[in-house]
């Protein structure tokens, strides 16, 4: 019997996994992309001899030994010299009361940092740590690993559940509520903005237990090549098991015969044909435009129509004429003076030092980013409306943040040497991330816990692959949905599915 064909809708990393793993399990299969790379939002650019990375800001279980590593090395992506330790978090300052943090992977040494920051909320701070240290030492990382519903069986549950036995306590009661939940208890305001944006304000806390507890188990990791070094070999992998890519291809429909999916159209007009279709591109676009919501159940309307989608950001990168030795890789300040956008106040501001490595910048020179999160309509409306006043805007951006960071780092704007601006439209413009939401749905408990299914209701043939079935998103989880899908398809076809390195 001939091998079936494989059309895989995007080329970031769930749409490369799928094609990695489709080829090792007998597929033709072949990649469209919308933008001229791979890598989706794990993305990069350069300006001259700036590179400027905006995706993965650091890698989970990238050790060998695990299950996570296993998954990048059967990808082709385990290189032991493209991903340094993490050995802190990050930084925490407050611009109104002078307080800082800083958190790295030991948690005893945490916890004092924590305590001297507030005696008084000394309790609340043992519960942190004591939950990132149940999570280290059950080894948890199990979010994703279990089978989609597709494929899940009568055992899953049971099994599930006994890998979680050792931290179990904490998917409930008060270690349920979300940080910002915990951090309303808090005496200190400094702690409260340290707990809510360990990861974000509507996190469980039994994930930032998890981030914690890896942190600490040297499980985390930044990419020295940044996220080119990453998907590239990724990339390369696909190829080099006879995968096609085409690039700058959009997929403006997939073509339904029968009630099965028979391949796609593009926007060039030109069609093409195969035994079946993954999408790993924006889920809404995917159901109600590709499909034009013909296989939409209720649910799947509702959860489009009523979930949260995680914020998008605006990003800027400076190349400067200066080091940062001994500064964190990321720092966040919690502004004394907002920062007006729109009708938004900017409170946080996130700053991101690509100091670690010498692949981002000349030699003596460093990148930096600062970010804060943004609002889509207002900058989708302003460019779309009055480009003139978009790039105006970017501009004033780009003054503000500056004369903010002056103050942290005297000098800093005589040294700027190039500077990037990235709006959540960019962000939508290169990767059609429904309204710039680069990780899909917002992490929330009740979200991040569903089980999403990969197929739609009526349609054969078709597989959804990537963060919009993944809730929480995330470069681990994504990679897995890829390797889902091809599981799907294998059962579907009667064929053992197979991994090999």
């Amino acid at each position: 019997m001939p091998d079936k064909s494989l059309i895989i809708i995007g080329a970031g990393l769930a749409g490369l996994a799928t094609g990695v793993y489709a080829q090792m399990n007998g597929y033709r299969s072949q990649i469209f992309e919308h933008h001229s790379q791979p890598g989706g939002v794990a993305a990069w650019w350069r300006r001259g001899s700036w590179h400027i990375d905006g995706g993965i800001h650091f890698l989970m279980g990238h050790r060998p030994a695990g299950a996570l590593y296993e998954l990048y090395r059967e990808l082709g992506t385990a290189a032991p010299d493209t991903v340094s330790d993490m050995t802190e978090y990050g930084a925490f300052v407050d611009e109104t009361s002078g307080k800082r943090a800083r958190l790295g992977a030991d948690l005893d040494r945490a916890a004092a940092e924590l305590t001297a920051l507030s005696p008084a909320d000394v309790k609340p701070i043992l519960d942190l740590i004591a939950g990132a240290r149940a999570f280290r030492s059950a080894g948890a990382f199990d979010v994703g690993m279990g089978n989609p519903p597709e494929l899940a069986g009568p055992l899953d549950m049971i099994q599930q559940f006994w890998g979680m036995r050792k931290v179990l306590k904490y998917f409930g009661g008060k270690y349920g509520r979300t940080a910002a939940e915990f951090a309303r208890d808090l005496h200190d305001p400094t702690l409260r903005t340290v707990v809510e944006n360990l990861f974000l304000p509507e996190a469980p806390m039994w994930f930032l237990f998890m981030v914690l507890g890896l942190l600490a188990d040297g499980q985390m990791g930044l990419l020295t090549r940044g996220c080119e070094g990453f998907v590239r070999p990724i990339e390369q992998r696909y190829r080099d098991l006879g995968g096609a890519i085409s690039y700058q291809a959009t997929v403006e429909k997939i073509l339904v015969e029968g009630g099965r999916a028979v391949g796609v159209r593009l926007a060039d007009g030109s069609e093409h044909r195969s035994d079946a279709v993954v999408s790993a591109a924006d889920g809404r676009s995917t159901i109600f435009q590709m499909l034009d919501g013909r296989y939409a159940d209720e649910k799947t309307r509702a959860r489009y129509r009523d979930w949260k989608l995680i914020k998008p950001y605006a990003m800027l990168s400076f190349g400067v004429n200066r080091e940062f030795p001994g500064e964190p890789h990321f720092t966040l300040f919690r502004l004394h003076e907002p920062i007006i956008v729109g009708s938004q106040r900017v409170e946080l501001l996130g700053l991101r030092i690509f100091n670690y490595s010498p692949h981002f910048a000349p030699a003596g020179k460093t990148v930096i980013q600062p970010s804060f999160e943004a609002e889509w309509d207002y900058w989708n409306t302003l460019q779309q409306q009055d480009r003139a006043a978009y790039e105006a805007e970017k501009e004033r951006m780009v003054a503000e943040i500056l004369r903010r960071l002056e103050v942290h780092y005297p000098g800093l704007s005589a040294q700027v040497e190039m500077t990037d601006v990235a709006t959540p439209y960019t962000t939508w413009r290169y990767t059609r991330n429904w309204r710039g939401a680069y990780e899909g749905w917002l992490p929330t408990g009740p979200q991040i816990m569903t089980a999403l299914p990969r197929t739609l209701p009526g349609l054969a043939s078709f597989v959804m692959a990537g963060q919009w079935v993944v809730p929480g998103g995330g470069v681990p989880t994504c990679l897995m949905s890829g390797r889902d899908a091809v599981r799907i398809l294998c059962k579907r076809d009667g064929k053992e599915f197979v991994a090999h390195g």
